[in-house]
């Protein structure tokens, strides 16, 4: 099957035809796993993968909304994630944001408390580090979790080879086709440490489109050109790789 390890079918951008965006993605045979950024889009990402058979849902806190919640409201967040924990596959999209913010000192209390949550419910994490990619490293490798997803990882080339020693994995988002850098860590990275994703309805393959789940056999085919391999060879790996990443204690 194809896998979307990361996108956010809970966004505004599909409620006029979310039922169609995954029908075509049911047609093609999809896992979709759908993140939650905030407090209500977790609770409509629980639903959608309530209603929907080939959805599962991730509950994250996005940098810069979590820095705007008070205490209260976080403390709530948190233990409603630890109370949802059988209806979840992953905690994420969690991380730090130093381009939106600099409030790097708060990310970064509120990204601790986030991954002591997934290491206590034993759940893997999907972390978004755009441009605070160290700072997000050195904090995971402080912590237990062997399942770290780096969703969309634009840092440098030392930082991917720290991923790569720390047996972290990639998910490489659909615009590869139009990006020298996803493409460069695709060559880099072992197929092992390689997952898909959309960021729909973000990082169209296609210029001024919107993404959607479907287009991640953009992404497949893509891959299985510069690794050199049959594009249902390398539909298969990846979706090993989802079966050990996500649903593997």
């Amino acid at each position: 099957m194809f896998v979307d390890v990361h996108c956010h079918l809970n966004s505004g951008a599909f409620d006029n035809d979310r039922d169609e965006v995954i029908k075509r993605a049911e047609k093609i045979g999809m896992i979709i796993i759908d993140s939650g950024t905030c407090m209500k889009d977790n609770r409509k990402s629980l639903n959608l993968s309530r209603k929907y058979r080939i959805v599962k849902s991730s509950f994250g806190l996005y940098p810069i909304h979590a820095v705007r919640l008070n205490e209260n409201e976080l403390s709530r967040e948190i233990e409603f994630i630890e109370k949802s924990k059988n209806g979840i596959i992953a905690v994420g999209e969690i991380g730090m944001d130093g381009l939106e913010s600099r409030d790097i000192d708060e990310q970064k209390k509120i990204f601790e408390r986030m991954l002591a949550l997934a290491e206590k419910i034993r759940k893997p994490v999907v972390v978004h580090s755009r441009k605070a990619e160290r700072e997000c490293i050195e904090i995971m490798e402080s912590f237990k979790i062997r399942n770290v997803d780096m969703h969309c990882f634009t840092g440098n080339f030392r930082m991917v080879k720290r991923i790569q020693d720390n047996g972290w994995t990639f998910s490489i988002p659909t615009n590869i086709t139009r990006l020298m850098h996803f493409q460069k860590i695709v060559k880099e990275a072992s197929i092992s440490q390689i997952l898909t994703e959309t960021d729909s309805p973000y990082l169209s393959p296609f210029k001024e489109e919107r993404n959607e789940p479907s287009f991640v056999v953009e992404a497949v085919k893509k891959i299985s050109e510069i690794k050199k391999l049959d594009e249902e060879e390398t539909k298969k790996l990846i979706y090993m790789n989802f079966q050990r990443f996500f649903l593997k204690d």
